[in-house]
């Protein structure tokens, strides 16, 4: 999805989708594009506390920056404006309706100022989910076309396998056979490292030394928008990585099995000159993948006068000068965000709040709060729900809770979910994001999960979206695999003789 690109619909009406979309071309700027279809909160909304609060930017950027929203070069956010727009009715200035709050805490993320999905009113968020589900189910049934430029190869850079199929892709894309001369970009890693033998392979052509590029974590989240296609080779954990790298806006991602399961890898490595010819001459399928937003929030307490409740702090009053908590990291998440006792031997104690409730107090090894995508995870480990990745839910499941009554939920994804440390807890907690970034939760601190306003393009197979989940859970976890009961052998009456 680079700069240059920009979303054309085949089609007189704005909220239109065909049999067919294709990217064309562009003036979009590369700070337009950074902060397209940013969604702002109403200033005077009472259901988001003041302390959790993350200004953005100036009002008058703020505004100038909404005027320009409709030109975002993801398609993937042009559809979903086009979408809003749609169903509303209103054009793109009618965003300046909203007003930002600009009296919170400043955002830590040096690189991007935004507003943040749990900052949404309820109908925002609503809204949000209703449109990427929507958007999604269109998606589905459609190809979308992509001029694709430039390519970004991921694989497991400690597995001299992988990194031998990933010289081989990369020389197929370099070739000169290709009607397209790609710019292709490998991992850092591998400029110097002799079994991908970069220098080799740029022997074999002088124009392979300007094509062939790397590719850094600081340019993965500064300028998402320089790749037009993600081609991961490992397994579901590659693809996990690929959604960790892209914290804001992701590309397409072309996930091919070089793995141990494959709930996430849809495309046999074999045949990979075919895939790859195929997606770039006809088009991709993509489906889009809820992701979670997590924000880790700090007490503001300092030891000093009475122990605070942080059940009164999160759902009662607040003084307008007097900020319980500021943020500290927020993270796009794909699997689970889990929150466990992390090396302390005694189990933890965890608050559990749903938008301006507190809903219970667990008393576990910890609490796992996965996506669709991440119930064949930790959550399926510690007794979760299975659930198909398009359902638009949170699933929260409690691990080794120390009691007999608590069972595994399911919520909508349009609740903000709030996980926090009580001020009287015996130790403090680990919340861990993916696998990744294990922070440690002191008490009073807690962190705030929502839907993610940045799905993961997931590119599908043709025609099999729903086959394909109940077969990989067949496959890998030999789901209901039993044998079949035997029928019973009917023995003749004598009387019927």
């Amino acid at each position: 999805m680079p700069a240059q690109h920009s979303l054309r619909l085949d089609g007189d009406e704005a909220g239109a989708i065909h049999d067919e979309v294709v990217l064309g071309e562009s003036s979009a700027s590369e700070s337009e594009y950074q902060h397209a279809l940013e969604v702002v909160f109403d200033a005077e909304n009472l259901h988001r506390r003041k302390s959790s609060l993350v200004s953005a930017d100036g009002p008058k950027l703020a505004l100038q920056r909404a005027k320009r929203r409709a030109d975002t070069a993801c398609f993937v956010h042009s559809l979903l404006e086009k979408e809003r727009r749609a169903r509303k009715g209103k054009t793109s200035d009618d965003l300046n309706d909203i007003v930002e709050d600009v009296s919170g805490d400043k955002d830590t993320d040096d690189h991007e100022a935004t507003t943040h999905s749990r900052l949404l009113t309820k109908k925002q968020l609503s809204d949000m989910a209703w449109g990427v589900r929507e958007l999604s189910k269109r998606l589905g049934s459609v190809r979308l076309k992509l001029k694709v430029k430039t390519v970004f190869l991921l694989t497991k850079a400690h597995d001299e396998n992988l990194i031998w199929y990933t010289r081989g892709v990369a020389q197929w894309l370099l070739s000169k056979e290709r009607d397209t001369p790609y710019i292709v970009y490998v991992e850092e890693t591998l400029k110097d490292n002799h079994k991908f033998d970069a220098k080799g392979l740029i022997s074999q052509d002088p124009s392979y030394e300007r094509r062939l590029k790397y590719w850094t974590n600081e340019l993965c989240a500064k300028h998402p928008h320089t790749f037009d296609l993600v081609v991961t080779l490992g397994g579901d954990g590659t693809v996990l990585y690929a959604s960790w790298l892209f914290q804001r806006v992701v590309p397409p991602v072309l996930s091919f099995a070089l793995g141990s399961l494959g709930f996430l890898t849809k495309f046999d490595f074999d045949g990979y000159q075919d895939t790859l010819s195929t997606a770039f001459r006809e088009g991709i399928t993509v489906a889009l993948r809820l992701r979670f937003e997590a924000t880790v929030m700090r007490t503001q307490y300092k030891g000093d006068g009475q122990l605070p409740d942080l059940v009164e702090e999160l759902i009662g009053e607040e003084c307008d000068n007097n900020h319980t908590h500021k943020p500290n990291g927020t993270y796009e998440v794909l699997n689970d965000i889990v929150v466990d006792r992390g090396p302390n031997p005694t189990m933890s104690a965890i608050e559990i709040f749903g938008d301006d409730e507190h809903f219970t107090t667990v008393q576990a090894d910890g609490v796992c709060v996965a996506t669709p995508t991440g119930s064949t995870a930790y959550n399926l480990a510690a007794g979760g729900s299975l659930c198909h990745p398009e359902n638009p839910v949170i699933l929260v499941t409690a691990i080794c809770a120390h009691t007999l009554s608590f069972r595994p939920i399911i919520l909508p994804d349009t609740i903000v979910l709030r996980l926090g440390v009580p001020y009287d807890a015996r130790t403090s907690s680990w919340a861990s994001f993916d696998g990744r970034e294990r922070v440690e939760l002191h008490r009073g601190d807690y962190v705030t999960i929502s839907a993610s306003r940045y799905p993961f393009a997931n590119v599908m197979t043709q025609g099999r979206r729903s086959e394909d989940w109940v077969n990989s859970i067949s496959r890998t976890l030999q789901w209901n695999s039993r044998q079949r009961q035997k029928a019973f052998v009917e023995w003749e009456n004598e009387a019927k003789k």
